[in-house]
Order: C-alpha cells, then sequence, then structure tokens
C-alpha cells in the first residue's frame, strides 16, 4: 500500500499517563506520518511529554495548543492548521489500536471511501470494556435515531477512530465544541452524501489511573440536542411538519367538544375552548409552512455544497494534467 501524505491527529486533554505510548504506537505502525497532539487546555505535563516523545523519535508533526476546551474545538483546530491528503484521528488515551490503522486508512487510500470509522461494536469488545452501561445505552440509541433519520445502517455513530481524506476534512464545517464531534462528524458525511466504510477495531477500556472526560448524561443530553439541531437544519420538514403534526392533534382535541356542540345544538357555550383550539390550529398551520420552506432552502444549500464540491474535482483534475 503507497502510503500519501498522512497525518494523524490526536486530541488530549490531561493525557499525561497514555500520551507519550499513543504516539509511539502510531509511529510504528506510520513512520513517516505527521503525528500532532492537540493540547486541548490540559493543566498536567500531556504538553511536554509529548513533545519530548516527538524529539526522541524525530517523529514530523509537532503539538499545537486549543484553549478552548472541548473535543470539537480541538478537532476544528487541528483540521484547519494541518495539510495532509489523508488524516487519521484518533484518542490519546490507548482505546483505539494503532496497529488497525494501515488497515482503515486503505479504502481512503484505494478511493472507495471519504471517511472511514472503526467500529467498536461488531467485534463486541466495545460491550466487554465499556465500563459505563448508560453511556453503551445512549449509542444505540443515537445510532437508531441517525440511522432512522437519513435511512442508514451504521453501526459505531460515536466512534473516535476515523480516517479522512483531504476533500472531506477541508468541505467540513465545524460547529460543536464538545464529545458530540463524532456524531455530527457523521451527520454531516451522511447528509452530504460523503462515503462512509465502518471497519470493525479491537477497542479497550482506559487503563488503570487514566480518567475519562465523558461525563455520560451530559455528553448525551449534547448529542441528542446535537441531533435535535441537525434535524432542523437539515430535515426541517420533518422536524417542523412533527411540530405541526402535534399542534394539529392537541387542536383537534380541543376542538372536538366545541365542533361536537356546534353539529348538536348549533350553538358555542365553550368560547375559550373554540379560541383555543383555533390558535393551535394556526400554530400548526404556520409550523407546516415554515417546514417547507425551510426545506427549500436546505435542498437548495445541498445543491451549492454539490456544485462547489465539483468544482474542486475540477481544479484539482486541471492540476494534475498540467
Amino acid at each position: 500500500m503507497e502510503m500519501e501524505n498522512i497525518a494523524v491527529i490526536l486530541p488530549a486533554y490531561n493525557e499525561e499517563l497514555t500520551i507519550a505510548e499513543t504516539i509511539l504506537d502510531f509511529h510504528n505502525v506510520l513512520p513517516n506520518a505527521q503525528i500532532w497532539i492537540i493540547n486541548n487546555a490540559s493543566s498536567d505535563k500531556t504538553e511536554q511529554i509529548a513533545k519530548d516523545s516527538l524529539i526522541k523519535l524525530e517523529c514530523e508533526g509537532g503539538v499545537l495548543r486549543e484553549d478552548r476546551l472541548g473535543k470539537g474545538n480541538a478537532v476544528r483546530f487541528g483540521f484547519g492548521e494541518i495539510d495532509a491528503d489523508i488524516y487519521v484521528l484518533a484518542d490519546a488515551d490507548m482505546t483505539y489500536p494503532a496497529d488497525q490503522a494501515r488497515q482503515l486508512i486503505e479504502p481512503v487510500l484505494a478511493g472507495s471511501a471519504d471517511m472511514v470509522v472503526g467500529d467498536r461494536h461488531s467485534a463486541g469488545q466495545y460491550a466487554a470494556e465499556n465500563k459505563r452501561p448508560l453511556h453503551g445505552f445512549g449509542n444505540r440509541l443515537v445510532g437508531a435515531l441517525v440511522n432512522k433519520l437519513f435511512n442508514a445502517d451504521l453501526n459505531d455513530i460515536m466512534s473516535g477512530y476515523r480516517v479522512f481524506n483531504r476533500r472531506f476534512v477541508k468541505n467540513y464545517p465545524i460547529l460543536v465544541a464538545g464529545f458530540e464531534i463524532e456524531t455530527d462528524m457523521t451527520l454531516h458525511a451522511l447528509d452530504k452524501k460523503f462515503r462512509i466504510v465502518e471497519i470493525p477495531i479491537n477497542y479497550k477500556d482506559r487503563p488503570v489511573g487514566s480518567l475519562s472526560k465523558l461525563n455520560t448524561l451530559t455528553d448525551g443530553m449534547r448529542v441528542l440536542s446535537t441531533i435535535a439541531t441537525v434535524l432542523r437544519h437539515y430535515r426541517p420538514l420533518a422536524f417542523f411538519g412533527t411540530a405541526a403534526l402535534v399542534f394539529a392533534l392537541f387542536s383537534l382535541l380541543s376542538g372536538y367538544i366545541v365542533i361536537e356542540e356546534w353539529l348538536r345544538v348549533n350553538y358555542i357555550s365553550h368560547v375559550p375552548l373554540a379560541i383555543l383550539a383555533t390558535g393551535l390550529a394556526i400554530t400548526s398551520i404556520i409550523f407546516w409552512a415554515v417546514g417547507l420552506i425551510l426545506d427549500s432552502i436546505a435542498f437548495q444549500g445541498r445543491r451549492s455544497f454539490e456544485c462547489h464540491l465539483l468544482s474542486q474535482a475540477k481544479i484539482s483534475s486541471s492540476k494534475k494534467t498540467v
């Protein structure tokens, strides 16, 4: 497998116990790759250990600092600052196997995928190693919602071990700040029809003494909030149409007595209820109209994005023929 310019990006927040071995593992597998550590406001010795490790290994790359806390902020900074043909994204906590990096790179290198995801679930290690059952349940819930929303069949929506081509990285606007970044990547890829390939990986839990930065309930709520936001932005007709349906049902329920009374005695005594039913019906119509308008805008946005990708492909092709 002939390797192109590869950058390994390792966001790190207080990973002094694992950062050196993580760098060593990836360097052994990809000796010619750049290895970049994004120090995300660490308060321990993560940055110094990372610098010492890179110098000792004579490895290309370096340490970048992003003081705005959050994995999304760290990845955004890394994608903007680092130039490569292929990007490998992993955590700095030794949970993802560096020895499978070449396997994940291969579909991108072959041109058959824009994003390759290290699937933690298919091999069964994640269920065995994960000590947070609620986190596992959250993963499955988010996966089911995303697959239903985009008519997809993905196993691991929230894996942090991914490989991207340059086209995906340079056309991915990161607007999330925290651990919802993986979900956001998947949603963006599905909405913009980037090619996704999943490859089973051997996941293992953090070593003893290394503490997870995840909070099951807080980060789970953030991920669900991200899905709701993306649904509102990319599937507005479904979002506002559902709201319109809910208001329409409440309107019918509250107006049933009024309608029944009018048909029976040709008179309305429940005036407040009639006003409520009318207000709910008007709200339902407004939500439906907003959904239709925003759905048309979202469609035009996808068209513009596709045209942008096509213009990039044309420029790239012309450069190759010069």
